[in-house]
């Protein structure tokens, strides 16, 4: 038992896993400071993988694992360096309209969009509940990603991928149709203004009642307020609630469902998006269970990569 200690011990330092996480880490770093210039979130980014990675055998494979979430995370940051006005049109009028036209709603001798309608009928007890609902679209994921490494890491892989090419297909939307949010209209019209920066819009009700800026610092990082359709935070908690009734896990489906609704309601509550962007982002959540689904089922590629991941955190 002591010689196999000894030996676990050494092999968590080898040279060839220390040498492959630390150009990784430089590589990342430097490459990143070229793209988007430097931030604190990189070197504190880079500091946790490589704790976790050289912590132990089990931090080792939760920080792997979790690493399809941090190449998530490396991507959406990095769209700030392309921004997707600069490759097409940005939409903001003709989205505008067409809410209005298939949602609009009459009052007295207008017509009103979802969020405009909200504006004119909010009460502080629907701004902190559209709050606390919006903080859930990270978190949730998370914690349902953690529960099901703990339990099921097969099915940890088949969540985290999933998660993953939802938000890949998403992004790809980002780039073909540039939307602008509701509040940009609200704040600034039709006409385009590049370099736009986020905004808390209807949130910042909920971070003046507690006192924390949870969603100004949120959005100060926005990496492209012309990113609203589709909604993914719309997405994420669909993709949750489906490999929840997956794996049977009870009670906690009804949990994932409220949130899921809550957060569809948040997002045209707050001005963050229209209800168009919310139904594509539902969408593309659908779209990409069923592609993961059909990939697994059919691609050699991606079973063997599943087999050898799922080797590598199991």
């Amino acid at each position: 038992m002591k010689q196999s200690s000894v030996g676990s011990s050494k092999s968590l330092f080898s040279v060839k896993d220390v040498a492959a996480v630390a150009s990784g880490s430089i590589a990342y770093l430097v490459l990143a400071y070229i793209i988007i210039g430097f931030k604190a979130d990189q070197i504190v980014l880079v500091g946790i993988f490589n704790a976790l990675y050289f912590s132990s055998f089990q931090t080792r494979k939760l920080i792997l694992g979790f690493l399809i979430f941090i190449v998530f995370w490396v991507l959406f940051d990095s769209m700030k360096a392309f921004p997707n006005y600069l490759f097409n049109t940005v939409h903001i009028e003709s989205l505008y309209n067409a809410e209005k036209a298939l949602f609009g709603i009459h009052r007295e001798g207008t017509i009103l969009t979802p969020n405009e309608y909200f504006k004119a009928n909010g009460r502080l007890f629907l701004d902190l509940l559209a709050g606390l609902f919006y903080l859930c679209w990270i978190p949730v994921p998370l914690a349902f990603a953690v529960y099901l490494f703990i339990k099921n890491r097969l099915a940890f892989l088949q969540f985290s991928l999933t998660f993953l090419v939802v938000n890949l297909i998403g992004f790809v939307i980002y780039y073909l149709y540039p939307a602008a949010p509701p509040w940009y209209v609200e704040n600034i019209g039709f006409h385009f203004i590049p370099h736009t920066p986020g905004n808390v819009a209807a949130l910042s009700s909920f971070d003046q009642f507690t006192g924390v800026p949870v969603f100004a610092a949120l959005y100060s990082k926005s990496s492209n307020v012309f990113a609203a359709m589709p909604s993914l935070h719309s997405a994420y908690p669909l993709i949750v609630f489906y490999y929840g009734l997956k794996h049977k896990i009870g009670m906690m489906n009804i949990f994932f469902g409220i949130v899921a609704i809550g957060i569809w309601f948040a997002a045209v509550y707050s001005r963050h998006h229209y209800l168009l962007d919310v139904f594509l982002g539902i969408g593309c959540a659908v779209a990409g269970i069923v592609l993961f689904n059909w990939l697994e089922l059919k691609s050699t590629i991606v079973q063997k990569f599943l087999t050898k991941y799922h080797s590598l955190i199991r």
